[in-house]
């Protein structure tokens, strides 16, 4: 499954020039956590989220000594220029964090959670060719793994078994229960059906693969490569002789 498939589209989205106020607004009332900021040709150039307002709204107030504030000890002693005016902000561009992190429409769930894993992020704006598409959350990619377990064994059968391995229908049997799949049947090889297992479990929603009733007819394990020909190099006057081959008589 790609982020095309789960992202939310159309996308709500800001401007730079947009107030921060409006901006909260719009969180508010559309109960979301973030909105991508796009400039007027559609390109990504920062978000704006709840952490934005924290640090604003902790910024600015003074601690009870009203000598430093808060993330003075994170900033420095007077805090760095960017993050200062990111405090005093009014806008949207000022306030945004830059550059957005993003990914791709095409990408898969997994790259999608994996990068927001890194960067410690719960939404990512969606691009397709550098314009805004939509935007995935982490609630999206859970949502991925509440699939049907009839729509998992249909996808398995016809997305792995069929399509990408070239299995005969009939040959493997797939059911699925809980999210956990199942299968049985007899493949050619012990590693196709190794290879079948791993391309079963990358399945969005997949927990984990049985394969206790799966069999194979040849055991390729320790199988070794067929040794390669000791081959002479090839000479310009073995290309001639090929061309011009001897006559007899």
């Amino acid at each position: 499954m790609l982020v095309r498939d789960v992202m939310t589209a159309p996308v709500l989205s800001v401007t730079p020039t947009t107030p921060l106020k409006e901006v909260a607004r719009l969180l508010v009332e559309r109960r979301i956590s973030g909105v991508p900021v796009a400039d007027e040709a559609g390109r990504v150039v920062g978000i704006v989220s709840e952490a934005d307002f924290l640090l604003r709204e902790r910024g600015a107030r003074p601690d009870r000594r009203g000598a430093r504030r808060p993330l003075n000890w994170l900033f420095g002693e007077e805090g760095g220029a960017a993050e200062q005016a990111r405090i005093s902000a009014t806008t949207a561009g000022e306030a945004m964090t830059r550059p957005a992190i993003s990914i791709a429409a095409d990408c898969s769930l997994r790259e999608a959670a994996g990068l927001m894993v890194e960067k410690r992020v719960n939404r990512l704006p969606v691009l397709d060719d550098d314009r805004l598409v939509g935007i995935v959350t982490r609630s999206d990619l859970v949502g991925a793994f509440v699939r049907p377990d009839e729509e998992l064994a249909s996808m398995i059968a016809d997305e792995v078994v069929r399509d990408t391995m070239w299995i005969e229908p009939g040959q493997v049997s797939v059911s699925v229960s809980e999210g956990v799949v199942h299968l049985s049947g007899t493949v050619d090889r012990r590693s196709t059906a190794r290879i079948l297992s791993k391309l079963a479990a990358q399945v969005d929603g997949v927990l984990r693969v049985e394969t206790d009733d799966l069999h194979w007819d040849l055991d390729d394990r320790n199988m070794a490569a067929a040794p390669e020909r000791d081959v002479p190099e090839t000479t310009a006057a073995s290309l001639r002789a090929r061309e011009r081959p001897r006559t007899t008589g």
